[in-house]
């Protein structure tokens, strides 16, 4: 059971041509939702954050995504939010297959050349590390947090869930993005959004002038 492999206790040990053979990951789709959405479509933003220094399976992962994206669907509508899974499965988990049939102890070696084979994949997780993250209308919220409460059932240990001040996926506050989009200071990107910088010419400043525009913003 997963429990075994639940404490992160030596390196990463990932898929290499000398960790041959290992198994799928169970989770295949990271992006659900309207992933195509733009920036300014979606401003709500809450995370599912880890409160456990843990191994995550593949499988845990992807119940959890599965009932997410079930609620979510089903409450708010397909198209009215993008989940996306913040963490990815690279760790390969291994056991040492013991048989159980008669005349076992005389096949197997019990702990004598113990190194086991790829049973699985997990991801390495720290505490205040985000697992999945939503992104929705602010009608569809209360939606959003209620869907992340029933995928904390399929992790183990503890979660908490947090709802972002800043706008969608981005890495800017709400306000500031707001206050630049009307002075036309940023531009979107996808789901995500970049400032527009100004670049000026420091022969014609003085040092004041300098550090009033480092300092005090007044450009930025």
């Amino acid at each position: 059971p997963a429990r075994c492999y639940r404490q992160i206790k030596n390196k990463p040990y990932p898929k290499s041509r000398y960790c041959r053979g290992v198994p799928d990951p169970k989770i295949r789709i990271y992006d659900v939702g309207m992933k195509k959405k733009g920036v300014d479509e979606f401003p709500f933003c809450v995370h599912l954050v880890s409160w456990e220094k843990e191994n995550v399976s593949s499988e845990a992962l992807e119940a959890a995504r599965i009932a997410c994206n079930k609620y979510m669907a089903k409450f708010a509508g397909k198209d009215a939010f993008h989940l996306r899974v913040r963490v990815h499965p690279f760790h390969v988990l291994r056991i040492n297959k013991m048989l159980s049939c008669a005349g076992a102890d005389r096949l197997q070696t019990g702990m004598r050349g113990a190194f086991g084979k790829p049973q699985g994949t997990c991801a390495r997780v720290d505490i205040g590390q985000v697992l999945l993250s939503v992104r929705c209308k602010d009608s569809n919220s209360h939606h959003a947090q209620e869907a992340l409460r029933r995928a904390k059932f399929k992790f183990p240990g503890r979660q908490k869930i947090i709802v972002s001040r800043k706008w969608g996926f981005t890495k800017y506050n709400r306000a500031d993005y707001l206050k630049w989009k009307s002075e036309n200071r940023i531009m979107p990107d996808g789901v995500n959004a970049k400032r527009k910088f100004v670049f000026i010419m420091c022969s014609f400043l003085d040092a004041m002038d300098l550090w009033q525009i480092v300092n005090l913003g007044e450009l930025f």
